[in-house]
């Protein structure tokens, strides 16, 4: 009976798609016109067209002091504000006009708007490749209001 339980809950925790199993493993190839908020476990591929001004804030957790900046990244369908922390600024400080890759890739809200992040378990990289880049589109732009369903906290308005 044991047994049976164990392997059930293996099996639940097993991808049931392929695309849930390349999400997971970071291996899910998108494109800016393909983010979309709370979107994980992903690989893309971006220029770095500016990095903006550092800021120092202190965590809520801990009072630990941490700096923060973000970033202008884009490919050919559009372009997405980068939140960068810490050591992570000094990194892309020395990418700006180069092209990275960004595994394991995370996508945010913050103050409705998008933003690409690495998180805890993502990772990039310089990748020798030349991207011709559409600024026309900055999907950073778009608000995301409390009414539409992107966010983890429950709205008990009107209860």
């Amino acid at each position: 009976m044991k047994e049976k339980l164990i392997r059930e809950s293996k099996e639940a925790l097993r991808p049931k798609t392929r695309g849930e199993m390349l999400r997971r493993s970071g291996q899910l190839e998108v494109k800016i016109k393909d983010l979309k908020p709370n979107l994980r476990w992903f690989t893309i591929t971006v220029k770095v067209l500016r990095l903006g001004d550092e800021k120092t804030v202190f965590s809520r957790k801990d009072g630990d002091q941490h700096r923060v900046a973000e970033a202008l990244v884009g490919d050919e369908t559009g372009t997405v504000l980068m939140s960068l922390w810490d050591d992570d600024i000094d990194k892309v400080k020395e990418l700006v006009g180069s092209t990275i890759k960004i595994q394991n890739g995370l996508v945010t809200l913050y103050k409705g708007s998008m933003r690409l992040s690495l998180g805890r378990f993502g990772t990039l990289e310089k990748v020798e490749e030349d991207i011709v880049v559409n600024e026309s589109v900055n999907i950073s732009e778009k608000h995301y209001g409390r009414s539409e369903n992107y966010s983890y906290r429950r709205n008990f308005e009107g209860i």
